[in-house]
């Protein structure tokens, strides 16, 4: 069986792989790193989901010259190549952001039969996602690199400043997507980054937040992050019956999960679910949490039922009904 994530081996295959016409996606990894083996496993399940797409891998530390090419600085980075350019990258291990940027490259390839230069998207069309993205988590930061690998020290201060006040906020790497990078600094008329939003209204830069800080007018704003265990509770009473799994009914992502989902839906049990794929800290926290070392792991009023065993034997008892709460 063909493996779905190819390895390269040297620096021709990557010339190679710049001259083909479909979208490629290199991971730049290192074998001794946790985030780059946790990241080899979801592209895994990528390549299969997304059959037009090449996924490849390459060790990064054997490829000095590629990396400063590409301006990797650290693992996991990925580089997305179409049409003999690098067209978008992800910096660290964020499963979403990879998928959804995957996603959005493979249906704008052009057909075979179509040779043509691509379209620029219209201004307004820009300025709408522009104005969807600052509008998409109460405070996002607009930074280089990721909050747990900033690429200036600009950035890194204003993470250093969020953190020690606990702010919950979400941020977007605009060193992955120069088209917002460039727009967001004409559509709301400020030049530099970092740039902070809250409730879709710019703050203002390091400057202006710090002296907000001081101030204690930033204190008032901020949107607070709330404690793991807090979040957890939240989650697992989110619904009558709450499944956390790989992936979600539609698309799980792992035969655990699709056997649990199955069940469920043939003793017409209604639950909601949450993808741990997509959060790592739930991911990790959930099983310290529950005291229950895997996935999927299934709830019902906040509490732990069990996992995919003690369901089926529950089912075959016939207690599966009544240990869950449903008539």
């Amino acid at each position: 069986v063909k493996m779905a994530v190819s390895e390269l081996r040297d620096s021709k295959e990557m010339d190679q792989l710049v001259g083909s016409r479909g979208l490629v996606v290199v991971h730049f990894h290192a074998p001794w790193s946790q985030p780059c083996q946790q990241m080899g496993e979801a592209i895994e399940e990528l390549a299969r989901e997304n059959q037009t797409v090449r996924f490849v891998k390459i060790e990064a530390e054997n490829f000095p010259e590629i990396c400063l090419k590409y301006e990797v600085v650290a693992v996991p980075t990925f580089i997305f190549l179409k049409g003999g350019m690098a067209v978008d990258r992800v910096d660290g291990a964020h499963v979403p952001e990879l998928a959804k940027k995957t996603a959005a490259h493979s249906q704008t390839l052009a057909p075979p039969t179509s040779l043509a230069q691509p379209v620029p998207a219209a201004k307004e069309d820009l300025n709408i996602r522009l104005k969807g993205l600052v509008n998409s988590a109460p405070c996002l930061l607009f930074m280089k690199g990721t909050p747990q690998e900033p690429r200036c020290g600009f950035s890194r201060q204003m993470v250093s400043l969020l953190s020690e006040m606990g702010a919950e906020f979400s941020s977007f790497n605009i060193l992955a997507d120069e088209e917002v990078r460039q727009g967001l600094k004409t559509f709301f008329n400020w030049p530099t980054y970092p740039q902070l939003y809250i409730k879709g209204e710019l703050v203002g830069g390091l400057d202006i937040v710090k002296e907000m800080k001081e101030s204690g007018e930033l204190e008032e704003m901020l949107p607070k992050a709330k404690s793991l265990d807090v979040r957890l509770k939240e989650l697992t009473h989110k619904a009558p019956i709450m499944l956390f799994m790989k992936g979600n009914p539609e698309q799980p992502r792992c035969g655990f999960s699709r056997t649990m989902c199955t069940l469920l839906h043939e003793n017409k049990i209604q639950f909601d679910s949450f993808d741990i794929l997509q959060d790592e800290e739930v991911r990790q926290g959930l099983k310290k949490y529950s005291n229950w070392p895997t996935y999927p792991q299934l709830y019902a009023k906040g509490e732990l039922i069990g996992g995919l065993d003690i369901i089926k034997e529950l089912k075959e008892s016939g207690e599966l009904l009544s240990s869950l709460g449903v008539e």
